[in-house]
């Protein structure tokens, strides 16, 4: 992709920025990028691991040169925060597609809830959900899955750090709140599911918010209309600077650059 000319307040995304924002429910990751192409009119920008679209939170984005820093990134460390509904699954192990396989899940206790979380903590291996961008013979597994195709994963090995069911004092049944702290690579779709057929009620993911990549966190994060805000605002001030120069801008016009 060419680079046209952008407005000179943008400059440092070209140069190269590093952008933290709150994806919202329903937007792709590549939407969010797209959005960040548009605003900046800088081309070269890429994020640092998907968000499915019923996710939400913290997506890193890189522009210009920092797209370079994006492996690293994404080798970090990750947190999510969100619930588990009981008593069904999904194909796609979560809303994405339509609960079926129902079973009990009421005589289902705290005790129960609690035990099932250390099973899937430490080193394990797990399966990724083959409605998943996941290469399989070089085509993505979710074209198979999606036309009806018998397909086969292979299990990898993940690291999970932290896995609690954070509601556990007034939790109320189907649907419980969880926290997962986790190696990059892990499906926290598939841990629903998982979890659910250890505790033989079935699992899917109902809702999902990443908090932290690495030592970044949401409450870093801009929301889509505060990074608008804020580009809308460095493109004025460049236009009040042009318009009244401050005396010591004569000799050097980039004196204070690093104020963005």
């Amino acid at each position: 992709m060419r680079q046209k000319p952008i407005h000179p307040a943008m400059q440092p995304f070209l140069d190269g920025q590093v952008i933290l924002l709150n994806k919202p429910l329903h937007w792709t990751s590549f939407d969010a990028v797209k959005k960040i192409r548009i605003l900046t009119g800088v081309s070269k920008v890429g994020h640092a691991g998907t968000l499915d679209p019923l996710a939400t939170g913290l997506l890193i984005i890189c522009t210009g040169a920092f797209t370079k820093r994006i492996n690293t990134f994404m080798a970090q460390i990750k947190e999510y925060t969100g619930s588990f509904t009981l008593g069904a699954t999904t194909p796609t192990y979560d809303l994405e597609s339509e609960p079926e396989n129902f079973l009990p899940y009421q005589q289902i206790t705290k005790e129960q809830l609690q035990e099932a979380t250390r099973v899937f903590t430490g080193e394990i291996l797990q399966t990724p959900p083959i409605h998943s961008a996941i290469k399989k013979d070089g085509k993505p597994a979710y074209l198979a899955a999606r036309k009806g195709e018998e397909i086969k994963l292979d299990p990898r090995k993940i690291t999970i750090e932290a896995f609690e069911i954070t509601d556990i004092h007034n939790f109320t049944l189907p649907r419980i709140h969880f926290r997962v702290v986790c190696s990059t690579g892990t499906y926290i779709r598939t841990l629903a599911n998982d979890y659910g057929s250890h505790l033989q009620t079935g699992a899917y993911l109902s809702s999902l918010c990443r908090t932290k990549i690495g030592d970044f966190s949401l409450d870093q994060a801009f929301t889509i209309e505060e990074f608008e805000a804020k580009i809308r605002s460095m493109k004025e001030h460049y236009h009040s600077d042009e318009q009244h120069p401050h005396p010591h801008h004569h000799g050097h016009p980039h004196s204070d650059d690093h104020r963005n």
